[in-house]
């Protein structure tokens, strides 16, 4: 005897017993589809079976324990729900939607049995190895994305585009782990469904190309489609099987798009952005207006903050990547984050963010430009920040050169016995106008300081100062100490020393204290301009062997004195910054030198910079690198590429990759043990191309005369 589809469907749905959900005649008809239903809050189910809150859900298996038959069949239960799930929706949109085409309802029909016969196999599985149906909590999260859809539309995209195209991923790598384990049996149930699951997404495929708009291609129409908290990071599980997509039918600019896209399934996403020209506008004024170089430079490093936070934040860009290019850094195992673009570097009131709840703002630095770009989100801050508590004239202060010089001389009082520091004269006189700026060159000339540096106390990144070689000041030099001198500026006079190696010290200030992260390496032109920052699991691998002993105490100890002298100093820098409310990123500049007697000696404060640095972000690339090798962080320019023979970013980066090329560790923990990363696209910067260069010494990094 037939059956009517939306009987069987109801039973399907209303049905609190396993037998009668699962049961399917041979002989459907659809007739009578009868009235449109509304989704019910949950769908009939046995006693065990009603979904739990997320606090009560059971933890999802370790998949490395797959030699137990009890850990096995708990991860089967969650299979097991899954296809279930599958079953009650798959039922819902034939109740929900009577009036769909007959071709869509009959295929939902042939898709609804293939997922009750996956039920069943995981069933039969789970019993073999002792576990039962219900005896573990289950998630109703499926339900709970897709049960208030709209139309047939949204439920191809959000079942037969997103969560069945995410078991092409899971099943094909489940069964690999279980034949692994020995257990042929069960991989052969998951390479059946990995077949069935390329067959449903398919035919959701089919259907949703029908019913999109035609002028878009299937990834735009897909992102499109769907909506927070589902997104097409759903669609996917590492590792990613592009094999088994194209059976499907998708294509590869689909697949390449899905391959790279990022978005937090769940945690609340923090938000970055690169703003270099804080301390510029706190120096000139907020109305200052970057050169074309410097708008330049700021396009190509913009991509930075990506590499250095969590792929399920949120980056601020002008421009998002090419996929191509996303498509290569995720294969060497960068994940890319949330790109969201402002290409008019403001974010509009239509702006994704504004409706997302988010967890931290983290700007390269905080100040007047980034409190008022980031203004518009704090109110999505589920920590409550605010723009008073990121910015005051106290954090202001911490941005001026003049502050240090002030720290650094408190903290060279009370360490007078130490001789190999700076001395109280090797530290910058502020001068706040031109006269006292004339009086502090020549007080540092009668000390035997023939060469002397003026710095604009807001002045950043090797700009904003002069080097006096010769005897007597230049009119350019005078008119140059006037400008930096007048309406409120001031700079500071310090002699110039022989440095031996520039150093930088990583901190992030929490509400715990200031934790101190680790030392990087810094190499700049002969105009004080970043050049590179190398790092490694030890500060000696970076320095000459007589560096290497000054840093050790200079005998048989291993203590690390530039370790504990910055511990010092960070106790005595925490309530400085507590009291002004600084939190976030912070790093210091030293160098070493020798003195007039050819000794070394510790400047440890050369400047303090309250955000991020070149020296951070050096720091967090390397987890990308094998352990025990040296990475660094290089900024390549145009004239280092002229000077490695090169007319374009392009040419040059083919040319460092067929000189350094990529080589990966192995599986499961994938790093680069050596090679040339660029961090930018190659073919899209004009100014700068950020690079991660990784080698067995830091020898081979400064050799290349790009170093220089």
């Amino acid at each position: 005897m037939s059956l009517q589809l939306r009987e069987l469907a109801e039973r399907a749905l209303f049905a609190s017993d396993l037998e009668t959900k699962l049961a399917c005649p041979d002989e459907i008809i659809d007739t009578r589809p009868g009235e449109a239903l509304e989704a019910p809050p949950e769908p009939g189910r046995p006693d065990g079976l009603h979904f739990k809150p997320t606090s009560t859900q059971a933890a999802f298996p370790d998949t490395q324990k797959l030699n137990n038959d009890r850990d096995r069949g708990a991860l089967l239960h969650f299979f097991a729900n899954h296809e279930l799930l599958a079953v009650e929706l798959m039922a819902l949109v034939l109740l929900k939607f009577p009036d769909a085409p007959k071709a869509f309802r009959k295929g939902v029909l042939r898709t609804l049995k293939d997922e009750q016969d996956h039920v069943r196999l995981y069933l039969d599985r789970m019993r073999e190895c002792g576990v039962e149906f219900g005896e573990l909590p289950v998630s109703g999260f499926f339900w709970k994305s897709i049960a208030d859809m709209a139309s047939p539309m949204d439920y191809v995209s959000r079942l037969s585009l997103t969560f069945e195209q995410a078991n092409l991923d899971y099943s094909r790598f489940f069964a690999e782990r279980f034949t692994e384990a020995g257990d042929n049996h069960t991989a052969a149930v998951l390479d059946q469904i990995y077949k069935d699951e390329i067959a449903h997404v398919g035919y959701g495929l089919k259907w949703f190309r029908k019913w999109k708009d035609q002028d878009l291609s299937d990834w735009e129409a897909f992102s499109k489609q769907l909506h927070f908290p589902l997104s097409p990071s759903r669609a996917k599980a590492a590792p990613f099987n592009a094999e088994g997509r194209r059976k499907a039918g998708l294509k590869d600019g689909f697949i390449n798009e899905l391959f790279v896209y990022s978005k937090s399934k769940g945690r609340t996403p923090s938000v970055h952005v690169f703003n270099p020209f804080t301390e510029i506008r706190l120096g000139k004024g907020k109305g200052h207006k970057p050169n074309k170089f410097q708008r330049a430079m700021a396009r190509d490093l913009a991509i930075l903050p990506a590499w250095i936070c969590s792929h399920e934040d949120a980056v601020l860009i002008p421009e998002r990547p090419s996929t191509a290019f996303l498509g290569k850094m995720k294969r060497l195992g960068f994940e890319p984050p949330d790109f969201q673009e402002i290409p008019k570097n403001q974010i509009n009131r239509r702006h994704e963010l504004r409706n997302r709840k988010l967890a931290e703002l983290r700007p390269w630095a905080w100040g007047p430009d980034s409190l008022s770009l980031l203004k518009p989100l704090f109110a999505n801050l589920t920590s409550h920040d605010s723009p008073e508590r990121r910015w005051n004239d106290g954090i202001r202060e911490l941005y001026s050169k003049a502050w240090d010089a002030a720290f650094l001389r408190d903290f060279l009082n009370d360490r007078t016995d130490r001789d190999w520091l700076c001395v109280e004269d090797d530290i910058g006189v502020h001068a706040c106008d031109y006269e006292t700026a004339l009086k502090a060159i020549a007080q540092i000339r009668d000390r035997g300081h023939l060469k002397v540096l003026v710095k604009f106390v807001h002045g950043a990144a090797g700009h904003g100062m002069i080097r006096l070689w010769e005897p007597e000041l230049s009119d350019d030099q005078k008119q140059w100490i006037r400008s930096h001198t007048s309406e409120g500026r001031s700079v500071l006079v310090e002699p110039w020393h022989e440095r031996m190696v520039d150093l930088s010290v990583q901190f992030e200030m929490t509400d715990q204290g200031l934790r101190q992260l680790g030392f990087t390496r810094v190499f700049n032109d002969l105009r004080g301009q970043f050049v590179a920052s190398a790092v490694c699991s030890g500060i000696g691998r970076l320095l000459t062997p007589e560096l290497s002993r000054f840093v050790h105490s200079g005998g048989g100890r291993k203590e690390n004195r530039l370790q504990l002298l910055f511990e010092d100093l960070a106790a005595e820098l925490e309530p400085r910054l507590d009291e002004r409310g600084f939190r976030g990123p912070l790093g210091i500049d030293s160098y070493i030198h020798r003195d007039k007697d050819n000794g070394l000696r510790l400047k440890p404060i050369v400047e303090i910079n309250p955000r991020h640095t070149m020296g951070r972000v050096a720091l967090e690339l390397k987890r990308h690198a094998n352990t025990g090798r040296v990475s660094a962080l290089r900024l390549i320019n145009t004239s280092q590429i002229r000077a490695a023979g090169c007319e374009t970013f392009a040419e040059f980066a083919a040319k460092m990759k067929e000189q350094f090329p990529i080589s990966l560790t192995g599986a499961p923990r994938q790093r680069i043990d050596e090679g040339f990363v660029p961090l930018n696209d190659p073919e899209s910067v004009t100014a700068y191309l950020p690079a991660l260069h990784v080698a067995r010494s830091v020898d081979a990094i400064i050799a290349n005369p790009t170093a220089d």
